[in-house]
């Protein structure tokens, strides 16, 4: 069944017997419909992709609005049915088409597309690098930069368990859970804005200065995997870090190249070529052959580097 033909099921049997919703726009059902459609698609043709899931009232709320939107005084936005709406960033005078108004924590967020002038082409600092990511240093590059983890989890951790502790102390359904578990979430939200901030700083500092980065096919999930690693990976962001490189580099020409998931970069001298064992333990590489040492990371970012040599 087509959205189109479900919005004309909620206009005869759901309009018609509840007023209220003439009161708010039409878009937001109509986004909703279009959203389900494209969900069960999704759903029988991407193997991966699950049973499309109730959206649940307070998980991800968000709607979606278009029509007579304009930007006023730079921070003002005039919303059809709502009025003008105030926001804490300046917003650039550009027309816009439609919105998505989302809301995290307690906070409510507005996003929109607009089309930019053509920028100038940017003078690239390095023809290739290769970036490998890791677990202490987020990437170490082959031109001798780290950049260090933030682990904002790993930081939070003691207070985000203290904050779930009193939510389930507190009464279902009372107004002091749901202020508790309003300021969970609030720590929640902070803790992966300062991981996606630093990943943004990365990848855009890689895509801007270098026409070719060379990174590893990591297998996340299988890495999800090891119990006593899990955590400190998943607050690395090892698939938004892969996700930000990809459109990135599309967005300055420059040219992503990923390795293949078995390419033993920790394994190879980067001097001389041989291969050999490197348990994990091991930070820094002692070439057996030709006696050359380096970090462990270094080493496999400068082979990722030669990759492309090959």
């Amino acid at each position: 069944m087509s959205a189109i033909t479900l919005h004309k099921r909620l206009v005869r049997e759901v309009k018609s017997e509840n007023s209220w919703y003439y009161e708010v726009s039409k878009c937001a059902p109509q986004q909703a419909l279009r959203d389900l459609e494209r969900a069960f698609k999704n759903f029988l043709t991407i193997p991966k992709c699950g049973f499309p899931v109730f959206k649940k009232k307070g998980k991800k709320d968000s709607f979606y609005l278009e029509g007579s939107i304009h930007i006023l005084r730079g921070n003002y936005i005039k919303l059809p049915r709502i009025g003008i709406v105030k926001t804490y960033e300046i917003l650039p005078s550009v027309p816009v088409k439609n919105v998505r108004i989302s809301k995290r924590a307690g906070d409510w967020y507005i996003s929109f597309k607009y089309d930019e002038c053509q920028p100038k082409p940017l003078t690239k600092k390095r023809t290739i690098i290769g970036v490998d990511v890791g677990i202490n240093a987020l990437a170490t590059c082959s031109d001798g930069t780290t950049y260090g983890n933030v682990k904002a989890y790993k930081q939070a951790k003691k207070r985000l368990s203290r904050y779930q502790r009193r939510v389930q102390k507190k009464e279902p359904g009372s107004k002091n859970r749901a202020k508790a578990v309003k300021k969970l979430a609030k720590t929640h939200k902070k803790v992966a804005d300062i991981r996606v901030d630093a990943l943004h700083k990365l990848t855009t500092w890689l895509a801007k200065n270098h026409s070719t980065i060379v990174i590893e096919d990591l297998n996340v999930s299988g890495m999800l995997k090891n119990h006593k690693l899990a955590s400190a990976i998943a607050d690395c962001g090892f698939y938004e870090f892969k996700r930000q490189l990809t459109y990135k580099c599309e967005c300055y020409e420059s040219q992503l190249v990923i390795a293949p998931r078995f390419y033993p970069s920790s394994q190879i001298c980067s001097r001389c070529g041989h291969q050999q064992k490197m348990p994990l333990h091991e930070r820094t590489y002692n070439c057996a052959n030709c006696g050359f040492q380096a970090d462990r990371d270094f080493n496999a970012a400068v082979n990722l580097e030669n990759y492309v040599n090959k």
